[in-house]
This record gives structure tokens, C-alpha cells and sequence, in this order.
């Protein structure tokens, strides 16, 4: 498996999502990776440092462009609880609870990303704007409530499935309502 094409693939997946939901400084963009899957194991089965650490790289090249805050979740052993700054933690008042991820119990690309990121806590759960699940990890849980699926032109990473959205506000009212400020000067004739 070819880092190099791992890290383009990538970087195409992200900009996908980010022309379907533009992403600055107040959102905030999950990611679910099972660099097991990427290479072809079982999910949870063979976690691969060398790709967690290529695509970390890839992901922090594409947020620093753009301003967004990343959160990564962790395997299920940790519940899925998410790596974040301790910055965005405290912004959005996100609890830190007390764990430290490891290959073994987090994931590879978990334990990765709070050992590069700056002042890394672990959080629970958050509300996130958009989410990118590389391996079927099971992201939506961490979503905010209307998240809308993005198809992105690469579907795999490696070997493994690509999946991801953007979340919009809900859409509330009944037959008169409308959801388009361009159309606010029509609805009031």
C-alpha cells in the first residue's frame, strides 16, 4: 500500500466534503479511521501506525488550510470517546474525561493524533458540523441531529469504505413555512 496514494485519496475525500459544507474556524470536522480496514484487516485487528501517522499529516495540512477544528474518534474499547484540543474542548464545553488512547485501546489513528495534536484532551461526546468514517467506525452518533450524506468521488481509503456528511439546522414548521431567505420576500404578499 502506497502512503503517497493514501494521502491523495484523502486529501480528495476532504475537499469533496468541504465543497458539499464549507468549513472554518467555529466548525468542527470528526473523523472515525480504522487504519485496520485501510489495510485490508478487520476492523479493530491490525491497527497500522506508518498510515495513521501519513494520514494525520494529510488531515492537519487540509485543516490548517481551511481553520476548522478536528476531533477523532476513539474504538470502542474507549466507547468511541473523541481526541480534540483542549481549546475546542473548552469552546464548545465539552467535558474531558480522563483517559489516554493507546494503539490497543483507542485505535491507532486516536492514539496518534493525541500524541501530535496540541494539548490533546479526550471528550465523551460532541456535536460536530461534518464527519468523514473511513472503515465503517460509526461516526454518526457524534454528528449534530441532521446530518445529510456527502458522496464523495473516491469511496475507499486503501481497502476500506468511505462515508460521510455535513449537518444542517432542522427544518421546523408546517405547510406554510419557509426555508429559504430568498424566498422571504415572496411568502410576505
Amino acid at each position: 500500500m502506497k502512503i503517497e496514494q493514501l494521502q491523495h485519496d484523502l486529501t480528495s475525500i476532504i475537499e469533496d466534503l468541504l465543497e458539499a459544507k464549507p468549513l472554518g474556524e467555529n466548525h468542527v470536522l470528526v473523523f472515525g479511521t480504522s487504519t485496520s480496514e485501510i489495510i485490508g484487516q478487520q476492523i479493530g485487528s491490525a491497527g497500522s501506525e506508518e498510515v495513521a501517522i501519513a494520514l494525520y499529516e494529510t488531515i492537519e495540512g487540509v485543516r490548517q488550510k481551511h481553520g476548522f477544528s478536528v476531533a477523532f474518534q476513539c474504538c470502542e474499547h474507549l466507547n468511541r470517546a473523541l481526541v480534540i484540543e483542549r481549546e475546542v474542548a473548552e469552546r464548545f464545553d465539552w467535558p474531558e474525561v480522563t483517559v489516554v488512547p493507546v494503539p490497543r485501546a483507542g485505535g491507532a489513528m486516536a492514539s496518534n493524533a493525541f500524541r501530535k495534536m496540541h494539548d490533546a484532551v479526550v471528550v465523551e461526546a460532541i456535536r460536530a458540523d461534518a464527519g468523514i468514517d473511513i472503515g465503517d467506525t460509526f461516526i454518526g452518533m457524534h454528528l449534530k441531529p441532521v446530518a445529510v450524506p456527502v458522496r464523495p468521488r473516491v469511496k475507499q481509503l486503501g481497502e476500506a469504505h468511505v462515508t460521510m456528511a455535513v449537518t444542517r439546522p432542522k427544518l421546523v414548521g408546517g405547510f406554510r413555512a419557509v426555508y429559504e431567505r430568498t424566498l422571504l420576500e415572496e411568502s410576505c404578499h
